[in-house]
């Protein structure tokens, strides 16, 4: 075989190579989230990570962590997206106290858009005002979707049937605004992580924990608790974030379907499947034994009244800032 002939052959080689073989590279990436396996999040990522690859062309590849096994606890989670440890993190905004402040502003007690107490209805909202009030408290992180836990109840070791049982029980809270609402009904407020919760109830570090039925299922609460206790008074607001260097490094057509199957609508997606988990997780510790208790009328007035100062002093606090407390809020609830 002649020299041109064995050249061109390399030629062509190379050219198989660095043509096709160029367009389906496959891209990894790394996404960590700090909930059990049988947490809906998890659920929905897997759902997800499948959609990307067949949509792709097996071009995207997707390796979750769950249960902070790669970066550690909740509060790390943020950090390891933005410093590129992690491709994407999931995560609540309340186990970084002050941080993010407007975010914050969703948790405030009985804050729900006018449309409904869901959380496919608040995780819409929050996702669709991001861009306009949040982004900037996300610096270096791309938001994907913003996500509202269904109402967090009082998942108990002991009993309340009226506003003043609530005085000196140790709750475990996450937020600085359920932090308050815990200080003005007379409780205890502990900052406890949410993996770290039924055991501090198992050892009466708290006497109650504030989460939605399904977190309460997922996190095996329902093995130290007898009572939950309604109606659920504030949420608690979460982000699903990028890595916006990784994110620019992709190929137009794969940042195309990232952007395709992320946004409001994923949030609403997402969030359904967040709300049918709430119900079957209530269902479930009921089937245990748990024994809801619902505060009467009487007593959900004076929560709201205690609250309703607290709701006009953290909106001022931040547009004291120069931050848009008032109109973030506003447009929450409207």
């Amino acid at each position: 075989m002649s020299i041109h002939r064995i050249a061109g052959t390399f030629a062509f080689a190379a050219a198989l190579a660095l043509g096709p073989g160029a367009q389906a590279q496959t891209t990894e990436l790394k996404l960590s989230h700090f909930v059990p396996p049988n947490h809906t999040f998890h659920k929905w990522a897997v759902i997800w990570a499948e959609q990307l690859a067949k949509e792709s062309g097996g071009r995207l590849k997707m390796t979750i962590y769950p249960a902070g096994q790669l970066v550690g606890p909740p509060n790390r989670q943020f950090d390891a997206a933005r410093n590129a440890i992690v491709d994407m993190s999931f995560t609540l905004h309340g186990v970084t106290p002050g941080r993010y402040p407007i975010a914050d502003l969703t948790n405030l007690p009985f804050s729900y858009p006018s449309a409904g107490r869901t959380s496919a209805v608040m995780s819409k909202r929050l996702t669709e005002l991001s861009s306009t009030y949040l982004a900037q408290e996300h610096q270096g992180l791309r938001i994907l979707w913003m996500a509202v836990a269904p109402p967090v109840v009082f998942n108990s070791k002991v009993a309340v049937r009226k506003i003043d049982d609530f005085k000196g029980m140790k709750v475990r809270y996450a937020g600085a605004e359920n932090k308050k609402m815990l200080d003005a009904l007379g409780a205890v407020p502990l900052l406890v992580p949410p993996p770290e919760a039924q055991d501090a109830l198992a050892k009466g570090i708290v006497d109650s924990a504030l989460f939605p039925y399904e977190a309460a299922l997922s996190f095996d609460l329902g093995s130290v608790t007898k009572y939950a206790i309604e109606p659920g008074i504030s949420s608690a607001s979460f982000a699903f974030v990028m890595n916006p260097a990784k994110y620019n490094s992709l190929p137009d057509d794969l940042k195309m379907l990232i952007d395709k199957t992320t946004g409001a609508a994923a949030a609403e997606g997402y969030a359904k499947m967040w709300d049918e988990a709430e119900k079957h997780g209530k269902t479930q510790l009921v089937g245990k034994g748990l024994e809801i208790i619902t505060l009467p009328d009487a007593d959900v007035k004076k929560i709201r009244d205690l609250a309703a100062p607290q709701i006009q002093e953290a909106i001022a606090a931040i547009d004291k800032q120069g931050k848009p407390g008032r109109a973030f809020y506003d447009a929450y609830v409207k």
